[in-house]
């Protein structure tokens, strides 16, 4: 049954020069192609018998464009616009950013030319850098009210419409749990760091000899792996915040930091029991998904916007797959050790410079057409498969991973931190990660190198 959603609403008032570096399943992060046009993918049907929504008939006939960050869902947007436009006749074009480029970049560059979409999907961090001089005031719009604690504001106002919820952690097979140890698998079971070893010693002795699978890519290690440090200082972005600038001040000791060394502490657990231990900055992505989801490994460190990659390997919507949180120690009480990170990592920016009245007239119905027709509510699930952060919102994703995240938001099992980095902090610190993963530093020379990060920040 869904609950209200939990958490407090992002405040976020921060200059411009701290750009894009989110938590986000980033565009580069899928090794493969998710719109496979060979690919036979099984959808759920739209009921589009009743719509309530009130179209502008004044808007027919205006086309409007979507840039569209989220890969993933290309083929999804075009489906969904398609189907707005059948009953608003208004056209919105679905841009695709190319894999691999920088969302942030390619948006800028279209500013450049004089051509920017009227629509952008954006990450967070990327609206802060823009909104002042180039997005469109959506304080006032109804779909505000029923993001409750997922709205991002910027000095005091609202400048970007929440698509989606996604979260992180440790992925884990139920399946293959239970059939290498002969019994049922409760994750809630699972409290503390302790305990995790002891599960993955139960499974080595089991015949599982490196249960976890550990991604080498820069975005991973420099951005949902590091930035726990900040995230987990109290779970909120404002507190994440708090401990950036004290790390870049040079007033916080990292050496003496307990977040730090509890991280540490996690991450060298998971090094220890990779099954790409002999070559770590050799390991696949998409054998990852492959391993998992044929029982070589149990866990991979990832987020929902995996199930693309673990469905191409072969899993299925009934397979029980989930997430277990981030142990940082042996503390049961520490919200740690009971929560996963699920925050709104993509946003949808509106252009206020380009784009004439009736582009935003119309920019601003397909927004609300999405949060409040019964249309738009389950293309936004059932097609997209995607996380609503929408409290109006009655339907539920079907993947495990995403429905896992659904019933964690919605039991308080989840916190919701977004940390504003520099854009260069998840290639950067990435690259001093992959050489800690790699065994070509310790932790004195890893901590050497994000304290020097942090002090070249001003």
């Amino acid at each position: 049954m869904k609950g209200k959603v939990s958490g407090k609403g992002i405040a976020l008032a921060l200059t411009t020069t701290l750009l894009a570096a989110s938590l986000s399943g980033c565009t580069f992060g899928f090794a493969s192609d998710p719109d496979d046009p060979n690919e036979v993918v099984e959808e759920i049907p739209i009921d589009t018998s009743v719509d309530t929504f009130q179209y502008d008939s004044s808007l027919r006939g205006t086309s409007i464009t979507l840039l569209n960050s989220k890969a993933e869902i290309q083929v999804a947007l075009e489906k969904m616009s398609a189907a707005y436009e059948e009953k608003s006749g208004v056209h919105v074009e679905i841009m695709p950013v190319t894999e691999g480029d920088s969302p942030y970049t390619k948006v800028v560059s279209l500013y450049n030319s004089g051509n920017p979409p009227t629509l952008a999907i954006l990450d967070t961090t990327d609206v802060i850098a823009l909104a002042a001089e180039k997005a469109q005031d959506l304080t006032d719009e109804p779909w505000v009210a029923e993001a409750d604690g997922y709205v991002t504001e910027i000095d005091g106002r609202v400048y970007c419409f929440p698509l989606c919820i996604e979260g992180r952690g440790i992925i884990y097979n139920k399946a293959v749990i239970e059939g290498a140890l002969g019994r049922t698998f409760d994750p809630a079971a699972i409290k503390t760091q302790t305990d995790f070893v002891n599960l993955l010693e139960e499974l080595k002795a089991a015949g599982i000899r490196r249960p976890v699978s550990m991604a080498k890519e820069d975005w991973s290690l420099g951005a949902h792996h590091l930035q726990y440090i900040y995230e987990l200082y109290d779970g909120t972005t404002a507190g994440a915040q708090e401990k950036v600038e004290e790390i870049k001040a040079g007033t916080l000791d990292l050496d003496s930091y307990d977040r730090l060394h509890d991280f540490l502490n996690m991450f060298d657990i998971l090094k220890a029991y990779n099954v790409a231990q002999g070559d770590p900055l050799g390991a696949d992505y998409d054998e990852m998904a492959i391993d998992l989801a044929d029982g070589k490994t149990a866990f991979w460190f990832n987020g929902n916007w995996a199930w693309t990659n673990l469905a191409e390997a072969g899993a299925t919507a009934t397979d029980e797959y989930g997430f277990l949180p981030y142990f940082m120690n042996d503390d049961e009480s520490d919200f740690a050790n009971q929560k996963i990170q699920a925050s709104p990592s993509k946003q949808v920016m509106l252009d206020r410079i380009v784009a004439d009245e009736k582009q935003q007239a119309a920019a601003k119905e397909f927004l609300n057409w999405i949060v409040f027709s019964e249309i738009g509510q389950q293309m936004l699930v059932k097609t997209c498969n995607v996380i609503p952060p929408f409290q109006n919102n009655p339907y539920e994703p079907t993947d495990p991973l995403s429905a896992d995240i659904y019933d964690k938001v919605h039991n308080d099992q989840a916190f919701n931190a977004s940390v504003i980095v520099p854009n260069d902090h998840w290639a950067v610190l990435g690259a001093a990660m992959q050489k800690y993963l790699a065994d070509r530093s310790d932790k004195e020379e890893l901590i050497d190198s994000i304290g020097d990060y942090w002090a070249q920040q001003k």
